[in-house]
């Protein structure tokens, strides 16, 4: 090799690192942009409510409260119900999403019947209407249907999505036909080739719209709001803005933060031990088709 071509290498080498290294320095910014708030809500939880606000900012508690506001938020409402709720709501809406999403995604990739076009892009637009504008048809259909502050009102709407039968759709597009085939000449009915081999193969794909739906329902704030008034049935992030109103007397900012920090962990466990799934989920949802 000359000396020409070492060069060129070394300047193309150079170049990627400092590539490289600029990448991760934004990526490093932008990560603590997002830290600051985790930790100032965390750091708050154990602060008297005068350093909340006090400016400069008290990063680390100078009067700390200990584990006082964590008790107190359990004293004060029914937390224990609102964290009972937020769970049912987001477990159930999770398995029915995932078992009809993959039933309509399977149907639409693997038959034919008049008009599988016209009723996939009818569901896809869904995806385009923003939820404010359903909320007041959805509100009357579920209180005409006497659902109204109950489990079933704040669970129903949520049983299947657009995006779910939309991101399963593409995933059994990739099951291969001579499989399915094979199956119905040994005699398999269509729900068993359904249930022995189809769910199985949207395994993955299964996976990261679990995780989705769970993270959707569980910070889901505008449908219980309306839907629900008995405090027993409000869900968490609902149950948060109790502790800001006027009814509690002067907002407790404290307990507030404590909440949202015990809020935030079953969200922040599932991402970390699935975030793999997420992260391909919403990728794969997007590339292919």
């Amino acid at each position: 090799m000359d000396s020409n071509a070492l060069v060129i290498k070394s300047r193309k080498s150079t170049r990627s690192r400092m590539r490289s290294g600029l990448m991760t320095l934004v990526a490093g910014i932008i990560a603590l942009l997002f830290f600051f708030p985790i930790f100032f809500m965390v750091s708050s939880s154990f602060k008297a409510e005068s350093e909340i606000f006090a400016t400069p900012v008290h990063w680390i508690p100078q009067d700390f409260q200990g584990l006082g506001r964590y008790a107190y938020a359990f004293e004060l409402t029914p937390l224990h119900w609102w964290f009972f709720n937020s769970f049912l709501v987001s477990g159930v809406q999770t398995v029915t999403t995932i078992f009809f999403s993959a039933l309509a995604g399977y149907g639409f990739a693997k038959f034919s019947f008049p008009g599988r076009n016209l009723f996939f892009i009818f569901i896809l637009s869904i995806l385009t209407v923003p939820f404010q504008v359903l909320l007041i048809p959805l509100f009357v259909l579920i209180r005409n249907f006497g659902w109204q502050d109950s489990y079933m009102g704040l669970i129903a709407p949520g049983l299947v999505t657009a995006f779910g039968v939309f991101m399963m759709r593409q995933f059994a597009y990739n099951i291969p036909d001579e499989l399915l085939d094979a199956a119905r000449i040994d005699g398999a009915s269509e729900f068993r080739i359904f249930n022995s081999i189809v769910l199985p193969m949207l395994g993955p794909a299964s996976a990261s719209l679990a995780i989705i739906t769970f993270l959707f329902s569980w910070n889901n704030f505008i449908w219980p709001l309306v839907v629900v008034q008995d405090q027993k049935l409000l869900t968490l992030p609902v149950g948060l803005t109790f502790f800001t109103q006027p009814q509690t007397g002067e907002p407790k900012w404290a307990v507030a933060m404590a909440v949202s920090t015990m809020a935030t962990i079953p969200v922040a466990l599932l991402f970390i031990f699935f975030q793999r799934y997420f992260v391909e989920g919403m990728m794969v949802s997007g590339l292919k088709g």
